[in-house]
């Protein structure tokens, strides 16, 4: 089986279920696990610069939308050399990805309609796993598939029911920014996580998608915690937009959230080991995972 995988959390899964090696095109963003994206064929760019700043990206990402564009480009030639008989991709977020429309179109385009498109739409956890099944189905792992989720679960669930009470520490407020300039909060599976790992999430809630909030909104809610996890950034690009974090309150953490927290995929646990970790470090400090954020 041939496979195609336009999201990175989509290789993830690809490779989580032992398919890695019948990866034959990626997108630009796929870059885990090294063995999963080393040397396969890269199928799509940004029409932006990804290296501007979060405010001039935010107004180009605007100005693309408003046009009816997409924000992505499949390059139809190495799609059409790829031959494949799976591609994956998503309908959840226009500006996250390439789009299912994008896709269909392309493959209109180019390939023999037998190709089959799997298209997955994350906005909860339980979509999360739904999304890992639908993979496994597709790239008949389904027993593989199964399991994934059953471990991931188990292990999530373990980290939910741990009575804050056992620790030294109380529940913090917490609000969790997807994007810096503007602010937006992030929604989806994050509010539930943040529940799960112990905190008091703020702003939005289980299934709301992320939204642009003021400083007003942030300073109203008088967050304990601001977990700063800008969507396809890492550590260090959300360090050259640090003076957008001036003046907010509490303490900051910058997550690497273009490895964790947005992606969702396997590696979501290892978003809740983060989040359990920095709410309550007395039961959950050895959990994060290494280099994945700073504080300040």
């Amino acid at each position: 089986m041939r496979i195609v995988s336009l999201i990175a959390s989509a290789t993830e899964i690809v490779a989580a279920l032992g398919k890695a090696k019948d990866l034959v095109g990626i997108s630009h963003e796929c870059d885990y696990p090294p063995e999963a994206v080393k040397g396969r064929a890269i199928l799509t760019s940004p029409k932006m610069d990804v290296k501007k700043s979060s405010a001039d990206i935010h107004k180009d990402v605007q100005k693309i939308v408003s046009l009816g564009l997409s924000v992505y480009n499949i390059d139809v030639a190495k799609l059409k050399e790829a031959r494949p008989d799976v591609i994956i991709t998503q309908d959840q977020c226009d500006v996250c990805a390439v789009t299912y429309d994008d896709v269909v179109k392309a493959v209109e385009t180019c390939l023999d309609t037998s190709a089959r498109i799997v298209s997955l739409h994350p906005d909860s956890l339980d979509d999360i796993f739904k999304d890992i099944l639908k993979v496994g189905e597709a790239l008949k792992a389904e027993d593989k598939a199964a399991k994934l989720v059953q471990d991931i679960r188990q292990k999530m669930r373990a980290v939910g029911d741990v009575p804050p009470s056992r620790g030294t520490s109380p529940k913090p407020r917490v609000i969790c920014l997807e994007w810096t300039n503007p602010f937006m909060a992030a929604g989806n599976w994050i509010p539930e996580m943040v529940e799960m790992a112990g905190g008091i999430n703020g702003i939005t809630k289980k299934g709301d998608h992320t939204k642009i909030i003021s400083m007003e909104e942030i300073e109203a809610f008088d967050p304990d915690i601001i977990v700063v996890m800008p969507c396809g950034y890492t550590i260090a690009q959300t360090l050259e937009n640090r003076k957008d974090l001036a003046g907010l309150p509490g303490k900051i953490h910058i997550v690497d959230g273009n490895t964790y927290m947005n992606r969702p995929g396997p590696r979501i646990l290892e978003s809740l080991y983060i989040l359990a970790g920095l709410f309550h470090p007395d039961l959950f400090g050895d959990t994060i995972p290494h280099d994945s954020l700073i504080s300040f």
